[in-house]
């Protein structure tokens, strides 16, 4: 991306610090900006009863797109988690895609309208699709990993998920696994210091999450969440280990959870005023934004450019899947069971027509 003025070869200080050009620099904080743009828009729809759910990544957003940013798009693999808006639009995904499956459109490409809203995923971009228990992701994520390492590809798999989910028996499945056979995998905690409505000292025995990466024999990274490029570095150097076949790392990212857990949750029952001011103040978006232009990166040129066409991505979106038709009903049962068979025989519960076939003698349903 180049964006008028600043030309595609332009490297400050700052952006060969982390070995990335300003147009790298600027296009990271586009991503940031549409990821929020997106989120306020969404709740926005929420309030106007347009969708009925919204699971928010505002505070999250900063490392979202530094840690995926070192990742091979269509190459490598990523299992987000309901937070990923920003991981996912890094990662490939679209506004519009984005926006289709809060409205649960028949073309949502995350599900054909089927999932939970915030439960992302894209086949293309290698984006595997979270489901409602938490942590699952990790055990997907892992097994991806295994294949890689079995077909000899050069694939990093990464799962990413908050550390309440973190604190789920999958986790230690996984990490001792992947520790086991060095698997190329990189396990991202976003850690918000809430899970829903329970702070971090009840759900953590341990100051942070990274310190059980030592009982799986990993390395374990804490990184600012606001710092962009300090979860750039972590990131890469993590995806390189993995890629290089030195094994899995856990990265523990330090967020600020800006919203209440979900829209149907009133986070001002449980925390504090002074939290809440406290939050704001590890905003990524402003402090983002503050470091490119101490930089000379970011100028009010290239900013208000950003602004308007981010405003269009996001107009074009809601329009986009306003516009499009919802789900057919008769196809809800399609890819709830699997339709070709691994057997010489059909099963007795095999769906066919919207209806089960079987009979009392062969074990069906009717």
């Amino acid at each position: 991306m180049t964006v008028s003025g600043h030309g595609e070869a332009a490297t400050s200080p700052l952006a060969a610090s982390v070995g990335l050009t300003d147009t790298d620099l600027i296009a990271m904080y586009r991503t940031v900006a549409l990821a929020r743009a997106i989120d306020e828009r969404m709740w926005i729809l929420n309030r106007a009863g347009r969708i009925p759910f919204v699971i928010s990544g505002q505070g999250h957003e900063g490392a979202q797109v530094g840690l995926a940013w070192p990742l091979r798009h269509e190459h490598d693999w990523i299992a987000p988690f309901y937070r990923s808006i920003a991981t996912c639009l890094t990662f490939g995904m679209t506004a519009r895609d984005l926006m289709l499956a809060q409205y649960a459109k028949g073309v949502d490409p995350s599900s054909g309208g089927r999932q939970m809203p915030g439960h992302y995923g894209h086949v293309r971009n290698h984006l595997v699709s979270v489901s409602s228990p938490v942590a699952t992701q990790i055990l997907h994520a892992v097994g991806i990993a295994l294949a890689a390492k079995i077909r000899g590809l050069d694939q990093v798999a990464v799962a990413i998920m908050g550390e309440g989910s973190s604190n789920q028996g999958d986790v230690h499945e996984a990490l001792n696994f992947a520790g086991i056979h060095k698997l190329p995998f990189v396990f991202i905690v976003e850690n918000n210091g809430y899970a829903i409505s329970v702070p971090v000292e009840k759900e953590l025995s341990v100051p942070d999450v990274a310190d059980r990466a030592s009982g799986y024999g990993m390395p374990g990274v804490v990184v600012d969440g606001t710092d962009v490029l300090a979860c750039y570095r972590a990131g890469r150097e993590a995806i390189d280990r993995a890629r290089h076949g030195e094994g899995p790392t856990l990265i523990e990212a330090k967020v600020t959870r800006l919203t209440a857990h979900s829209s149907d949750d009133q986070q001002t029952k449980y925390r504090s005023e002074s939290d809440l001011e406290e939050g704001k103040a590890h905003d990524p978006v402003p402090i983002f934004r503050a470091q490119l232009r101490d930089a000379g990166v970011l100028t009010d040129e290239i900013e208000a450019e950003l602004a308007t066409g981010i405003k269009a991505l996001v107009d074009d979106a809601t329009d986009h899947a306003e516009a499009e038709p919802d789900p057919d009903p008769a196809t809800a049962l399609d890819w709830v069971y699997a339709e070709r068979w691994p057997g010489e025989s059909v099963p007795p519960w095999h769906v066919e027509g919207g209806a089960a076939t079987g009979t009392a003698t062969d074990g069906g349903a009717g």
